[in-house]
């Protein structure tokens, strides 16, 4: 099966300025979107990064500058298409295959993510189309149901967790063993447990 993987080549994860440059967030932006490539080839796929600008990635990219969900919308059609974000720093090729096991008995198959979002997908209804903003969770299952398509629903960690905020970087250095969280190690992050609670360090 095909995967897009939309990437931000451009101005990648501003919200994790507050404790990585620009160069930074675009080193580990590209390592994260190196471990969602490996994890689909992994689960015998094919990954099609859908890109703001040019990157390089052992993958075929394609440079398309509208937002997200126009980009992915121009893409689908009749036949099934994957789709996962490229901030998924612990996906693995185990997580990819659940996601494509609940499409094998569902139209849609949605992985959501933290908050109300949507970080994977696959889609097999030629009316169904993405709209990433807002409660997109709830708002795909509400399309889904519209137009008639069924739904199944991946509850996994590895999928439901994206890197947005200083904060999610626990997640991958405790749970991470790809490149993203190799990056933040050599970059001197650490988990910090001083304060009660766990967050990151720096060295």
């Amino acid at each position: 099966m095909r995967f897009l993987v939309p990437f931000e080549s451009t101005t990648p994860k501003t919200r994790l300025d507050g404790v990585l440059d620009a160069a930074e967030r675009g080193a580990f932006s590209r390592a994260m979107l190196r471990d969602v490539c490996e994890a689909v080839a992994d689960a015998g796929h094919t990954a099609e990064v859908l890109a703001t600008a040019p990157v390089s990635v052992d993958t075929s990219v394609t440079v398309d500058e509208r937002p997200l969900s126009a980009a992915i919308n121009a893409r689908l059609g009749d036949e099934r298409v994957g789709i996962v974000v490229a901030d998924l720093a612990l996906v693995t090729s185990a997580a990819v295959d659940r996601l494509t096991d609940a499409a094998a008995d569902a139209d849609v198959a949605i992985a959501p993510g933290r908050g109300g979002g949507t970080n994977a997908l696959v889609v097999d209804h030629p009316e169904f189309r993405v709209d990433f903003h807002g409660v997109s969770y709830r708002d795909h299952r509400a399309l889904a149901r519209e137009i008639g398509a069924s739904i199944g629903v991946v509850d996994s960690m590895r999928l439901a967790t994206d890197v947005d905020v200083p904060a999610d970087l626990v997640e991958v250095l405790l749970h991470g063993d790809g490149e993203a969280a190799s990056w933040l190690r050599a970059a001197g992050f650490e988990l910090d447990a001083s304060g009660g609670r766990v967050g990151v360090r720096r060295e």
